[in-house]
């Protein structure tokens, strides 16, 4: 009897220890500085909240450097449960196979409370969604308002039109930086594209089929781009190396820079930085007059649930992304980053909590209200191979453009030439494949 008892005990034993090993799961990510910060608060308030679960959350540097280990990670079966993966490698977690639809995982979630530029982003061109979005940004318009009032700018720009005005009666005024841009794709060519509804490439952004190539270079952005070169050399707008800092946002908050374009998610370390010393003004991103205005694309990251692993890690899995979803851990992160909340209830969560209506919160109304914008077949967000590299060329041939060593239109054609042959490539790594 002694012995029997013995052996269910042990037996009970071992189950015990085998669920609570199986119920460690990872999760990699891939940022550092404040973001890293509030990630791991948000792992620490997990495994505090519950003891059936337990995340390890692996930092891996960079989104890019994340992707990559994660894909030879799948390889030889040594992957996580969960891995962020960022907005321009959507296609490539598509169509690796290495990951399982969230929608399929969590039916009962009511994912339609997501806003619809996150959501639209991560999804499937039939509507099924692929990740949860978690930390995610969109562009907004930024003004040290402080200086803007001493050029005689009382109301704050809205237009193009309205900036160009304004960085005439700065620069007359004396201020050497009126508005600073850094020049990268997200921000100056398809966040500008988007909210102008403009496509960027054929079959919708590629949603529609393998088979797009690039039409940025025939679009009104064209246009935009020369403005750019022509009120840079009027003394009107700088890149992030004209200014003395070399980089954008930190010309921006020191003060050398009185307007900038730039991520939700950059909120809060211009916040701290104007402290005691300016007024920050964030708002929705200026539009050319004429234009509808259309939403903005979502950026940040999103949480994809990786294929071969055992139910009880599905299962932590879940839990850990519901936890994730509930209002006050967005309003954490949104708090703490400046990163926009993923659902439209944490609006009326904001608008109930003690801090409503403080800078805390400057960035969530904005932010929804230009994700939410209304959208086209071209404002769903982008479905095409190699982006990532693509990326890359588009800067350097702007960048030569800049420089002064080849026209603007030139480098577009040059960087639509390039990145049509990234998508044959592509679309011939994958033509046995079908695009979700």
């Amino acid at each position: 009897m002694k012995i029997s008892i013995l052996a269910a005990a042990a037996a009970l034993m071992t189950a015990a220890c085998s669920s609570a090993q199986a119920a460690n799961f990872e999760f990699w990510y891939g940022n550092t500085g404040s973001v890293e910060k509030a990630i791991l608060a948000q792992c620490d308030a997990f495994n505090a909240s519950q003891s059936a679960n337990h995340v390890t959350c692996v930092g891996q540097g960079s989104y890019e450097v994340s992707m990559q280990k994660a894909i030879a990670a799948y390889r030889s079966n040594k992957h996580p449960v969960l891995i962020q993966f960022f907005d321009a490698g959507t296609l490539d977690l598509l169509l690796s196979d290495a990951v399982v639809p969230v929608q399929d995982v969590l039916p009962d979630v009511d994912w339609n409370s997501y806003i619809k530029g996150a959501r639209s982003y991560y999804e499937t061109s039939g509507g099924k969604l692929y990740s949860q979005p978690y930390n995610a940004s969109t562009l907004l318009f930024y003004v040290n308002k402080t200086e803007l009032e001493k050029a005689g700018v009382t109301e704050m720009p809205k237009t193009w039109e309205d900036i160009i005005e304004s960085a005439r009666k700065l620069k007359a005024s004396g201020h050497e930086c009126p508005y600073v841009t850094n020049g990268e794709p997200w921000s100056m060519f398809e966040q500008f594209s988007a909210r102008h509804g403009l496509p960027i490439a054929s079959q919708h952004n590629g949603y529609d089929g393998l088979n797009a190539e690039y039409v940025f270079n025939t679009t009104f952005f064209a246009k935009h781009l020369q403005n750019l070169i022509d009120w840079r050399k009027e003394g009107l707008v700088k890149i992030a190396s004209d200014t003395k800092a070399g980089n954008y946002t930190a010309a921006f908050n020191s003060g050398e820079c009185a307007m900038m374009e730039n991520s939700s998610g950059s909120y809060t370390d211009s916040s701290k930085a104007f402290a005691g010393k300016y007024e920050l003004s964030v708002s929705l991103t200026p539009m050319y007059k004429g234009y509808e205005r259309h939403n903005t694309f979502v950026g940040g990251a999103s949480i994809y649930i990786m294929k071969g692993h055992d139910q009880s890690e599905i299962d932590g899995a879940k839990a850990f992304l519901d936890f994730l979803r509930k209002p006050e851990q967005q309003m954490f992160m949104t708090a703490s980053t400046g990163y926009v909340p993923v659902t439209n209830d944490v609006l009326d969560a904001i608008a109930k909590s003690p801090d409503a209506g403080t800078t805390k919160y400057a960035t969530a109304a904005v932010g929804i209200e230009s994700m939410n914008e209304p959208g086209t077949p071209d404002t769903r967000g982008i479905r095409l191979g190699f982006y990532v590299q693509f990326r890359s060329i588009f800067m350097e041939e702007t960048q030569k453009a800049f420089a002064g060593t080849q026209t603007m239109q030139v480098a577009l054609d040059h960087a639509k030439k390039r990145g049509d042959e990234l998508l044959r490539r592509f679309e011939q790594t994958y033509k046995t494949a079908k695009l979700p």
